[in-house]
This record gives structure tokens, C-alpha cells and sequence, in this order.
């Protein structure tokens, strides 16, 4: 029988790289696969030369004996069968493994998985409407998981070392084949680490973890509002067996204030006025939510409920530039108890006036008379 050349059926060059390799035979298997070809024997044949001929040549070593002897290097037992391949779902569960292989684990081709990072930890922070327009810098104190000082986070007893476990040898998972496909799971034995330690560190109980209480600085830009979420990256909790470690969210809750409500970067306030000052106009002086006062300028004849927009007296914008608004809600407030020399002063005005003071009203009550008939 003639034996074709196993870069030749690869259709690679002796120089070739694994990834070059690789990738010409995952091409060449998808091509030639039985299922895909209605079982035509000869697209089958085809498959099984380019399976064995990527078996080889996968591996290093094997690689290199076919490099010296050619086809003789795996017969008469040199290379473990006749042909050293198996030509079924062996060699075709690469392209699975190629495809799905992050899918399945992170594996990306055979090597440990990933031990599990450590949990992510929320911190709620209820901080003032004032620090919120400046910005501040503060500690925390938080309970953690933190690394075991006395193992070094390997959880294995100081002196020792932890072992490769010899179920999954290091992968950390197994795999069995179920028909066309490969179901992987956590090993039973190392429940996925890979590792297994015969004699824990008795600081951790192996876990290469501790409960630590550690202080940590937080820095609030400015412009930050209800809700605003910020990351310490890796102060979260410690990963088991020195895997990496969570984030900690610092998650901000802004304090009601006795003057201002706050809508995005625009701040309210509502200011009651009284009623001759909404007649006359006026100014009044508002404490701004950086300290500096604001003269708020009241028009003659305010109406109750007028809105004054004083711009750039509001919030900063968060990681960006300029201020929001300050929109002051005028309240005109009536006089409960009047002197009689007040009381005397408002009758002398009611007896002037000529119902264009208050037009509205008067147009009220015109109107109020239509509808009764008079």
C-alpha cells in the first residue's frame, strides 16, 4: 500500500507550525467527515489518512521520530500501533475542542482551567449632596477573604506542596464521550483546582484563604449621584488557592439635602417669598451648594410658582466640564397676622384699586358672571 507523505496530505511544508498544521487539517476534516458526506467511503478514506497524519504531527515528539524515520518510526511497534491514530471521533473531537474549547472551560487546547476568581463584594456609602459636588477622599473598613499569609495562598502546609491530581492530571476537569460528543465536567476528585493537597496548611484548612478586615482609601470624583458605582479592582474576596481575587463595589448614596433636590446636574429649590416682596421685586441672597452666596433677582409681579434658572449653579459634570443649573421655585407666602396699620395701608390700596392689578381674577369673575346669566 503507498504511504503518502503526512505534510503532503496536510498539504503543509516540513517548516510548518503547530498553528499552521492545525489549521490546514481542521480544514481538510470538516471537509472530508463522514456525517457531512452522506458516507461516501472515499471521502472516509480521505478522512482517516488526514486524522492519522495530524495525530502525528500534533505531537512534538512524535513528530520529530516521523521527521527522521518517516512512516518506519511507527511500525513494528516503534510508535505504539499501526499508524499511531486513532481515525474516529478521537481526532475529530480537535475541531470541538478548537471551536467550543473556550466554551467548555477556557481550556483552548488541554492545558489547566482556570481556577475560579474570588466573589465580587458590594459596599453601600451614603455620602452628602456637598461632598458629592466637590468630591472627597475616604476610608472604609470591610470584611474579607484575603490571602493566607502562613501557606501563601497555595493552602498546602508550609514545607509541602500541593500535587497534580492524578484523576484529571491537572486539567481539572474529565471528559467522556457520549456518541458524536464530548461532555466535560469538574473532576470528582480536585472538584476542578487540578490540584490536590494531602496535608493542608493549618492556618486555612487549605483553602489558602483567611477572614481579614483590611481598610481601603475611596476616591469620589466630583458629580457623582444616587446610585453611582465604583470598582476597587481585585479588593473583592480571594480566590481559592491563589486564584484571583474578586472586585469590591463601592455603590453611592447621596444624603437628602435641607435646601436642594437634584435632578441629573440640575439643582431646586424651593423659596418662599412674601407677598409684597412678589409684588415689588426684589433680591434675595441663596447659600449655593459650593458656599458662595446667589442673588436671586425677583421680578415685580412674580406669580406664585415661578421658576428662576440661575445657570451654572448647579451639579458638576461627572468626568467632564461645567456645572448644571440652579432652578429656584418661588413660593409667595401670605401674611397670617397683620397690625392694624397694615391692615389700614391694604384697605387704602383695595379702595384704588381698578381690577388691572390682578387680571386674572378679574377676568375670573367676569367670566363667572357670564355663565350665571347676570
Amino acid at each position: 500500500m503507498t504511504e503518502v507523505d503526512y505534510y503532503e496530505l496536510l498539504g503543509c511544508t516540513r517548516d510548518a507550525d503547530h498553528g499552521t498544521i492545525k489549521s490546514s487539517y481542521r480544514k481538510l476534516a470538516m471537509k472530508y467527515h463522514p456525517d457531512r458526506n452522506g458516507g461516501c467511503e472515499e471521502s472516509e478514506a480521505k478522512f482517516k489518512a488526514v486524522s492519522e497524519a495530524y495525530e502525528v504531527l500534533k505531537d512534538p515528539q512524535k513528530r520529530a521520530a516521523y521527521d527522521r524515520m518517516g512512516h518506519a518510526a511507527f511500525k513494528q511497534g516503534m510508535g505504539g500501533g499501526s499508524g499511531g491514530a486513532d481515525p474516529g471521533f478521537g481526532a475529530f473531537s480537535d475541531i470541538f475542542e478548537s471551536v467550543f474549547g473556550e466554551f467548555m472551560g477556557g481550556r483552548g487546547g488541554g492545558g489547566r482551567r482556570q481556577a475560579r476568581r474570588g466573589a465580587d463584594l458590594r459596599y453601600d456609602m451614603e455620602i452628602s449632596l456637598a461632598d458629592a459636588f466637590s468630591g472627597k477622599s475616604t476610608e472604609i473598613t470591610v470584611d474579607v477573604s484575603g490571602i493566607c499569609t502562613k501557606c501563601d495562598g497555595t493552602g498546602a502546609k508550609p514545607g509541602t506542596a500541593p500535587k497534580m491530581c492524578p484523576t484529571c492530571g491537572g486539567a481539572g476537569a474529565v471528559r467522556a464521550q457520549q456518541g458524536f460528543f464530548v461532555v466535560e465536567r469538574a473532576c470528582p476528585t480536585c472538584h476542578g483546582a487540578g490540584q490536590i493537597i494531602a496535608d493542608p496548611c493549618p492556618e486555612c484548612r487549605g483553602e489558602g484563604r483567611v477572614d481579614i478586615t483590611k481598610t481601603l482609601t475611596v476616591n469620589i470624583p466630583p458629580g457623582v449621584d444616587e446610585g453611582t458605582r465604583i470598582r476597587l479592582s481585585g479588593e473583592g474576596e480571594a480566590g481559592a488557592r491563589g486564584a484571583p481575587p474578586g472586585d469590591l463595589y463601592i455603590f453611592l448614596h447621596i444624603a437628602r439635602h435641607t435646601l436642594f433636590t437634584r435632578e441629573g446636574t440640575t439643582l431646586h429649590a424651593h423659596m418662599p417669598i412674601s407677598f409684597t416682596t412678589a409684588a415689588l421685586g426684589g433680591e434675595i441672597e441663596l447659600p449655593g451648594i459650593d458656599g458662595e452666596p446667589i442673588a436671586v433677582k425677583v421680578p415685580p409681579g412674580t406669580q406664585p410658582g415661578r421658576e428662576i434658572r440661575q445657570r451654572g449653579a448647579g451639579m458638576p459634570v461627572l468626568q467632564g466640564r461645567g456645572r448644571g443649573d440652579l432652578v429656584v421655585h418661588l413660593e409667595v407666602e401670605m401674611p397670617r397676622k397683620l397690625s392694624s396699620k397694615q391692615r389700614e395701608i391694604l384697605e387704602a390700596f383695595r379702595e384704588t384699586e381698578t381690577g388691572e392689578e390682578c387680571p386674572q381674577s378679574t377676568g375670573f369673575f367676569a367670566k363667572l358672571k357670564q355663565a350665571m346669566g347676570a
